[in-house]
């Protein structure tokens, strides 16, 4: 373990841990949207810039790439810092004026309109509220190995969906980029059997049906992935089971083993 110091408070952590991650432990406000714990972390977003004060190169650079080391030191809140933030959330409010998770950001930093524009189209799949923070992608090629959706066009032009806006059939209607996305941009909906990824081309998943209660309660290609990663293998009388099915059959399961074991006296 080593000490870094936030602020002139100091905090233990683990050699090479990033300060970004120590921070959000301890619960000092760090703005960031690109930053998720399942994924490497990679500072696109600026928003977690802190300045360096002794232990490694002095300036300013980002929380969520910068390695504990003992006797580091950082201020996450000088007034270079607050500057640029408030620069980068001008620019987020004009990538995204229909996020209130910006808008709330903005305004707590006294920031209630942009002086930069970008035009949004009405049928735009993400609605004004993507800041090209590129989680979505990452996830969805990193994490999930389906790769289903990535980066389109150039510029001010740039957006997020599935290539050429039609539906894309190895996307598994999982659901992750929706969970990471910060600007809750991402939307689907269950339409009876089917998943319809709205923001993806509305790509359309199949979802199985659970062989207790009946219930269409997952993606097909989803629930198939996951087995398949699972060692040991599920038991074949949960496999295909809703969560609240599998947990009374469980529940079941162990109240029968328990019966079944022998009294000793």
């Amino acid at each position: 373990m080593i000490q870094i110091t936030i602020n002139g408070n100091s905090y233990s952590a683990e050699s090479g841990e990033t300060v970004l991650s120590i921070a959000r432990r301890e619960g000092v406000d760090i703005p960031a949207f690109c930053y998720d714990e399942a994924l490497a972390p990679y500072g696109a977003c600026r928003m977690c810039l802190v300045a360096v004060t002794n232990g490694a190169k002095e300036g300013i650079t980002t929380a969520c790439t910068l390695k504990a080391v003992d006797g580091l030191a950082v201020v996450t809140d000088t007034p270079e810092i607050i500057r640029l933030r408030k620069v980068l959330l001008e620019l987020y409010l004009a990538q995204a004026p229909k996020s209130e998770t910006i808008k709330a950001l903005a305004a707590k930093y006294g920031i209630k309109k942009t002086r930069f524009t970008r035009k949004v189209y009405s049928d735009d799949p993400l609605k004004g509220r993507c800041i090209l923070c590129g989680l979505c992608v990452r996830v969805c090629r990193d994490i999930m190995g389906a790769g289903a959706i990535s980066y389109i066009g150039r510029g001010q032009f740039t957006e997020i969906n599935t290539p050429f806006y039609e539906e894309n059939e190895v996307c598994m209607g999982c659901g992750a980029c929706a969970q990471v996305c910060p600007t809750q941009a991402i939307t689907y909906e269950d339409v009876e059997k089917t998943r319809v990824m709205t923001s993806w081309s509305k790509t359309r998943v199949l979802l199985k049906q659970c062989t207790g209660c009946g219930r269409y309660y997952a993606p097909e290609a989803f629930i198939s992935y996951t087995n398949k990663k699972l060692n040991p293998a599920v038991d074949e009388t949960l496999r295909y089971l809703c969560p609240d099915c599998r947990r009374k059959e469980m529940t079941r399961k162990a109240i029968f083993l328990s019966m079944e074991e022998p009294v000793t006296g």
